[in-house]
Protein backbone atom coordinates (compact mmCIF):
# COMPACT_ATOMS: atom_id res chain seq x y z
CA UNK A 1 0.00 0.00 0.00
CA UNK A 2 2.80 2.24 0.95
CA UNK A 3 4.76 1.49 -2.21
CA UNK A 4 1.68 2.45 -4.18
CA UNK A 5 1.33 5.48 -2.52
CA UNK A 6 4.95 6.62 -3.48
CA UNK A 7 5.01 5.67 -6.98
CA UNK A 8 1.43 7.22 -7.22
CA UNK A 9 2.77 10.36 -5.68
CA UNK A 10 5.92 10.18 -8.01
CA UNK A 11 3.28 10.21 -11.17
CA UNK A 12 1.54 12.99 -10.03
CA UNK A 13 4.77 15.07 -9.57
CA UNK A 14 7.19 14.32 -11.79
CA UNK A 15 9.05 17.28 -12.08
CA UNK A 16 9.19 17.59 -8.06
CA UNK A 17 12.62 16.23 -8.27
CA UNK A 18 14.29 18.44 -11.48
CA UNK A 19 12.87 22.03 -9.42
CA UNK A 20 16.03 20.69 -6.80
CA UNK A 21 18.54 21.31 -9.16
CA UNK A 22 18.13 24.87 -10.53
CA UNK A 23 17.53 25.72 -6.38
CA UNK A 24 20.70 23.90 -5.60
CA UNK A 25 22.51 25.72 -7.88
CA UNK A 26 21.18 29.46 -6.20
CA UNK A 27 22.13 27.88 -2.81
CA UNK A 28 25.54 27.47 -3.80
CA UNK A 29 25.88 30.87 -5.24
CA UNK A 30 24.52 32.15 -2.08
CA UNK A 31 26.96 29.65 -0.03
CA UNK A 32 29.55 31.38 -2.79
CA UNK A 33 28.54 34.98 -1.78
CA UNK A 34 28.61 34.47 1.73
CA UNK A 35 31.92 32.79 1.64
CA UNK A 36 33.55 36.15 -0.43
CA UNK A 37 32.01 38.23 2.62
CA UNK A 38 33.62 36.29 5.32
CA UNK A 39 37.63 36.21 3.32
CA UNK A 40 36.71 40.29 2.49
CA UNK A 41 36.09 40.85 6.29
CA UNK A 42 38.96 38.96 6.36
CA UNK A 43 41.39 40.53 4.38
CA UNK A 44 41.67 38.31 2.14
CA UNK A 45 40.64 39.90 -0.73
CA UNK A 46 41.84 37.51 -3.47
CA UNK A 47 40.01 34.91 -2.87
CA UNK A 48 36.81 37.35 -1.51
CA UNK A 49 36.76 38.38 -5.35
CA UNK A 50 37.48 34.61 -6.67
CA UNK A 51 33.98 34.11 -4.59
CA UNK A 52 32.00 36.54 -6.36
CA UNK A 53 33.05 35.33 -9.88
CA UNK A 54 32.07 31.85 -8.91
CA UNK A 55 28.51 33.27 -7.88
CA UNK A 56 28.20 34.70 -10.99
CA UNK A 57 28.98 31.12 -13.14
CA UNK A 58 26.81 29.49 -10.58
CA UNK A 59 23.69 32.32 -11.30
CA UNK A 60 23.90 32.03 -14.72
CA UNK A 61 23.79 28.52 -14.68
CA UNK A 62 20.75 28.16 -12.14
CA UNK A 63 18.18 30.49 -14.67
CA UNK A 64 19.75 28.40 -17.91
CA UNK A 65 19.09 24.58 -15.95
CA UNK A 66 15.46 26.11 -15.03
CA UNK A 67 14.54 27.16 -18.67
CA UNK A 68 16.32 23.71 -19.97
CA UNK A 69 14.25 21.53 -17.41
CA UNK A 70 11.17 23.77 -17.76
CA UNK A 71 11.40 24.34 -13.95
CA UNK A 72 11.10 27.99 -13.78
CA UNK A 73 8.36 28.64 -10.65
CA UNK A 74 8.21 32.55 -8.60
CA UNK A 75 9.78 30.45 -5.74
CA UNK A 76 13.35 30.54 -8.05
CA UNK A 77 12.65 33.60 -9.12
CA UNK A 78 12.55 35.28 -5.44
CA UNK A 79 14.94 32.78 -3.91
CA UNK A 80 17.60 33.65 -7.00
CA UNK A 81 16.99 37.63 -6.02
CA UNK A 82 17.30 36.90 -2.32
CA UNK A 83 20.57 34.88 -3.29
CA UNK A 84 21.74 37.78 -5.69
CA UNK A 85 21.56 40.86 -3.46
CA UNK A 86 23.89 38.82 -1.03
CA UNK A 87 26.74 37.20 -3.99
CA UNK A 88 26.03 40.35 -5.65
CA UNK A 89 25.02 43.06 -3.68
CA UNK A 90 26.50 42.86 -0.31
CA UNK A 91 29.62 40.95 -1.11
CA UNK A 92 30.53 43.15 -3.51
CA UNK A 93 30.34 46.28 -1.13
CA UNK A 94 31.73 44.86 1.91
CA UNK A 95 34.80 44.39 -0.66
CA UNK A 96 34.93 47.10 -2.19
CA UNK A 97 35.00 48.91 1.28
CA UNK A 98 37.14 46.73 3.28
CA UNK A 99 39.71 47.09 0.20
CA UNK A 100 39.52 50.70 -1.33
CA UNK A 101 37.40 52.57 0.66
CA UNK A 102 37.74 52.82 4.01
CA UNK A 103 40.26 55.47 4.11
CA UNK A 104 37.68 57.85 2.92
CA UNK A 105 35.53 57.45 5.83
CA UNK A 106 31.99 58.49 5.50
CA UNK A 107 32.33 59.22 1.67
CA UNK A 108 33.92 55.52 1.74
CA UNK A 109 30.66 53.66 3.60
CA UNK A 110 27.98 55.64 1.56
CA UNK A 111 29.29 54.67 -1.05
CA UNK A 112 29.05 50.64 -0.17
CA UNK A 113 26.11 51.05 1.44
CA UNK A 114 25.15 53.09 -1.88
CA UNK A 115 25.94 50.12 -3.76
CA UNK A 116 24.25 47.78 -1.70
CA UNK A 117 21.00 49.48 -1.76
CA UNK A 118 20.98 49.96 -5.57
CA UNK A 119 21.76 46.44 -5.94
CA UNK A 120 18.05 45.60 -4.24
CA UNK A 121 16.19 48.25 -6.33
CA UNK A 122 17.78 46.65 -9.11
CA UNK A 123 16.17 43.35 -8.28
CA UNK A 124 13.50 44.72 -7.27
CA UNK A 125 12.84 46.30 -10.55
CA UNK A 126 13.62 43.43 -12.62
CA UNK A 127 11.09 40.95 -10.65
CA UNK A 128 8.05 43.58 -11.24
CA UNK A 129 9.21 43.61 -14.86
CA UNK A 130 9.02 39.70 -14.71
CA UNK A 131 5.74 39.29 -12.98
CA UNK A 132 4.27 41.47 -15.77
CA UNK A 133 5.64 39.65 -18.18
CA UNK A 134 8.43 42.10 -19.18
CA UNK A 135 11.36 41.47 -17.98
CA UNK A 136 12.87 38.25 -19.07
CA UNK A 137 11.94 37.80 -22.47
CA UNK A 138 13.85 40.89 -23.68
CA UNK A 139 16.97 40.63 -25.50
CA UNK A 140 18.11 43.71 -23.44
CA UNK A 141 18.44 44.28 -20.01
CA UNK A 142 17.55 48.01 -18.75
CA UNK A 143 20.24 48.83 -16.37
CA UNK A 144 23.85 47.05 -15.48
CA UNK A 145 22.70 43.94 -14.09
CA UNK A 146 24.38 43.51 -10.97
CA UNK A 147 26.24 40.30 -11.97
CA UNK A 148 28.28 42.52 -13.83
CA UNK A 149 29.07 44.96 -11.23
CA UNK A 150 29.84 42.61 -9.17
CA UNK A 151 32.65 41.50 -11.34
CA UNK A 152 33.60 44.44 -12.04
CA UNK A 153 34.47 45.32 -8.45
CA UNK A 154 36.06 41.51 -8.21
CA UNK A 155 37.87 41.71 -11.59
CA UNK A 156 39.28 44.98 -9.91
CA UNK A 157 40.87 43.69 -7.07
CA UNK A 158 42.01 40.91 -8.88
CA UNK A 159 43.77 43.04 -11.66
CA UNK A 160 45.51 45.19 -9.09
CA UNK A 161 46.80 41.64 -7.10
CA UNK A 162 48.09 41.01 -10.95
CA UNK A 163 50.44 43.97 -10.55
CA UNK A 164 51.85 43.23 -7.33
CA UNK A 165 49.18 45.56 -5.07
CA UNK A 166 48.09 43.44 -2.62
CA UNK A 167 47.02 45.08 0.53
CA UNK A 168 44.00 48.04 1.02
CA UNK A 169 44.28 50.99 -1.88
CA UNK A 170 43.71 54.13 -1.54
CA UNK A 171 42.66 55.90 -4.91
CA UNK A 172 39.85 58.19 -5.96
CA UNK A 173 39.37 56.24 -8.43
CA UNK A 174 38.24 53.03 -7.14
CA UNK A 175 35.50 55.58 -5.19
CA UNK A 176 34.35 57.11 -8.52
CA UNK A 177 34.30 52.85 -9.99
CA UNK A 178 31.74 52.18 -7.27
CA UNK A 179 29.24 55.25 -7.52
CA UNK A 180 29.35 54.85 -11.47
CA UNK A 181 28.03 51.36 -10.95
CA UNK A 182 25.57 51.89 -8.44
CA UNK A 183 24.30 54.48 -10.77
CA UNK A 184 24.26 52.50 -13.85
CA UNK A 185 22.82 49.28 -12.17
CA UNK A 186 19.04 51.31 -11.76
CA UNK A 187 19.90 53.46 -15.18
CA UNK A 188 17.85 53.24 -18.12
CA UNK A 189 20.58 52.54 -19.86
CA UNK A 190 20.26 48.83 -22.54
CA UNK A 191 22.77 46.23 -21.66
CA UNK A 192 22.54 43.23 -24.15
CA UNK A 193 21.37 39.92 -22.16
CA UNK A 194 23.03 37.51 -24.51
CA UNK A 195 20.19 34.89 -24.02
CA UNK A 196 19.65 34.78 -28.08
CA UNK A 197 22.56 35.76 -29.72
CA UNK A 198 21.60 34.75 -33.78
CA UNK A 199 24.87 34.92 -35.07
CA UNK A 200 25.63 32.16 -33.34
CA UNK A 201 22.40 29.98 -33.74
CA UNK A 202 23.30 30.66 -37.67
CA UNK A 203 26.98 30.16 -37.39
CA UNK A 204 27.63 27.10 -34.65
CA UNK A 205 30.71 26.01 -35.72
CA UNK A 206 32.17 29.69 -36.16
CA UNK A 207 30.76 30.27 -32.59
CA UNK A 208 32.73 27.12 -31.60
CA UNK A 209 35.85 28.28 -32.88
CA UNK A 210 35.14 31.64 -31.27
CA UNK A 211 34.50 30.76 -28.19
CA UNK A 212 37.56 28.35 -27.63
CA UNK A 213 39.43 31.17 -28.95
CA UNK A 214 37.82 33.78 -26.03
CA UNK A 215 38.94 30.77 -23.82
CA UNK A 216 42.72 30.72 -24.91
CA UNK A 217 43.02 34.72 -24.80
CA UNK A 218 41.38 34.51 -21.22
CA UNK A 219 43.78 32.07 -20.60
CA UNK A 220 46.67 33.66 -21.24
CA UNK A 221 46.27 36.91 -18.17
CA UNK A 222 43.01 35.41 -16.36
CA UNK A 223 43.18 38.11 -14.17
CA UNK A 224 43.71 41.17 -16.60
CA UNK A 225 41.52 39.64 -19.49
CA UNK A 226 39.01 38.91 -16.98
CA UNK A 227 38.83 42.83 -15.86
CA UNK A 228 38.80 43.78 -19.58
CA UNK A 229 36.21 41.86 -20.59
CA UNK A 230 33.65 43.39 -17.48
CA UNK A 231 34.81 46.87 -18.13
CA UNK A 232 33.93 46.73 -21.90
CA UNK A 233 30.73 45.50 -21.15
CA UNK A 234 30.53 48.15 -18.91
CA UNK A 235 31.14 50.88 -20.92
CA UNK A 236 29.21 49.01 -24.18
CA UNK A 237 25.62 50.30 -22.51
CA UNK A 238 26.61 54.06 -22.72
CA UNK A 239 28.21 53.36 -26.19
CA UNK A 240 24.63 51.71 -27.28
CA UNK A 241 22.52 55.20 -25.68
CA UNK A 242 25.01 56.75 -27.91
CA UNK A 243 23.25 55.25 -31.61
CA UNK A 244 20.59 57.04 -33.60
CA UNK A 245 17.23 56.83 -31.71
CA UNK A 246 15.68 54.65 -34.80
CA UNK A 247 18.98 52.24 -34.09
CA UNK A 248 18.66 51.58 -30.47
CA UNK A 249 17.02 48.70 -29.27
CA UNK A 250 13.14 48.64 -28.50
CA UNK A 251 12.84 47.68 -25.04
CA UNK A 252 9.24 48.89 -22.96
CA UNK A 253 9.78 51.88 -20.49
CA UNK A 254 10.43 50.38 -17.09
CA UNK A 255 9.11 53.17 -15.36
CA UNK A 256 5.85 52.53 -17.47
CA UNK A 257 5.69 48.57 -16.62
CA UNK A 258 6.31 49.30 -12.79
CA UNK A 259 3.51 52.01 -12.64
CA UNK A 260 1.12 49.81 -14.55
CA UNK A 261 2.00 46.94 -12.12
CA UNK A 262 1.34 49.33 -8.89
CA UNK A 263 -2.16 50.91 -10.30
CA UNK A 264 -3.16 47.06 -11.17
CA UNK A 265 -2.32 45.83 -7.73
CA UNK A 266 -3.94 49.16 -5.93
CA UNK A 267 -6.96 48.35 -7.89
CA UNK A 268 -6.84 44.74 -6.78
CA UNK A 269 -6.42 45.50 -3.21
CA UNK A 270 -9.16 47.79 -3.20
CA UNK A 271 -11.20 45.47 -4.75
CA UNK A 272 -10.37 43.13 -2.10
CA UNK A 273 -11.08 45.77 0.70
CA UNK A 274 -14.81 46.58 -0.27
CA UNK A 275 -15.26 42.57 -0.64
Amino acid sequence: MMQRQRTDFVTRNPRRSIYLLPNLLTSASLFSGFYAIITGIEGDYQASAIAILISGVLDGLDGRVARLTRTTSKFGLEYDSLSDLVAFGVAPGILAFMWGLQDYGRLGWLAAFLYVATTALRLARFNVLSHAGNGSTKPYFLGLPCPSAGAVVATTVLVYQHFGIYGPVRHVSILIMVYCLSFLMVSSVHYHSFKEVRWLQQHPFSGMVALILAIMVVAMEPKVMLFVLTVIYVISGPLLMLRPRSLRPKVVCEERNVSSVEVAGHRENGQNHNI
